[in-house]
């Protein structure tokens, strides 16, 4: 964590943000390296549900929004319009945060009515993941927390709460506990072998960003860096899909 400034909360997607990213510089001779998980949370998804649907749409490469929303709304990839993109890919990175119809509705500015079909007709086409998240929150009743896939624990308090809001509150932190979890862990375990690979050498480790990981190395040992970076970080865990890393290299944080 870090604060003054908070480096895990600057955005990306707006001027602004941009503008800030930009601000940070390497020094004369650096570059500065960024490694960014591509996805991991559906990877995990699809990886922990076992859904064939999901690990088929992974493993042919294809935009899995895309493939999500043709799934959904039964139209070939080719059909899928702008706004069923979007509805899916909305519904891809809320359903481990327990997304609902209201949340969704509001997202999109659609009908709750609208966004409660898109909701029913992924849990139907992707029937492996309905009951992952079911499972979740059947562990967290059954013992009290839940485990990510390295077995780290999380008690879920509110799972057998009498009132509803605070026992759906609960439901989605089991979930999220699970998924952002595991996320958690995988990032960990690359950063201790990065640790031991970079101890001693001119690359440093600079900052974890969620799914990120930013490193300053010598303008001739960026490519280098970025392979050993992508290695260990594809290498943490043996995921089906496979986990994949985006790299980047630049002067600035941008």
């Amino acid at each position: 964590a870090s604060s003054d400034p908070n480096l895990q909360n600057i955005p990306i997607r707006t001027d602004i943000g941009r503008d800030i990213r930009r601000a940070f510089i390497a020094p004369p001779g650096s570059v500065l390296v960024s490694a960014d998980y591509s996805q991991i949370e559906l990877r995990l998804l699809a990886h922990l549900s076992r859904d064939p649907a999901l690990i088929e749409a992974f493993h042919r490469g294809e935009d899995i929004h895309t493939t999500v929303a043709a799934q959904i709304h039964g139209v070939t990839p080719s059909d899928v319009s702008r706004s069923q993109r979007d509805g899916a890919k909305m519904v891809n990175f809320g359903i481990v945060y327990g997304i609902t119809p209201f949340g969704l509705a509001r997202r999109l500015k659609i009908g709750e009515k609208d966004a409660a079909a898109i909701i029913d007709g992924y849990k139907r086409r992707f029937a492996g993941i309905s009951t992952f998240l079911e499972e979740c929150i059947a562990q967290a009743r059954r013992f009290g927390y839940v485990e990510t896939m390295l077995k780290r624990r999380r008690p879920i308090h509110d799972i057998d709460d009498p009132n509803p809001q605070r026992r759906a509150l609960g439901e989605r932190v089991a979930i999220n506990s699970v998924v952002q979890g595991s996320a958690a862990d995988l990032i960990k375990v690359a950063m201790v072998d990065l640790f031991h690979r970079f101890r001693g050498g001119p690359v440093k480790m600079l900052l974890q960003i969620h799914d990120e990981l930013l490193l300053e190395a010598p303008a001739e040992e960026a490519a280098r860096a970025g392979a050993v970076v992508r290695q260990a970080m594809v290498g943490a865990y043996p995921l089906d899909p496979a986990l994949a890393v985006d790299v980047g290299v630049g002067d600035t944080w941008l």
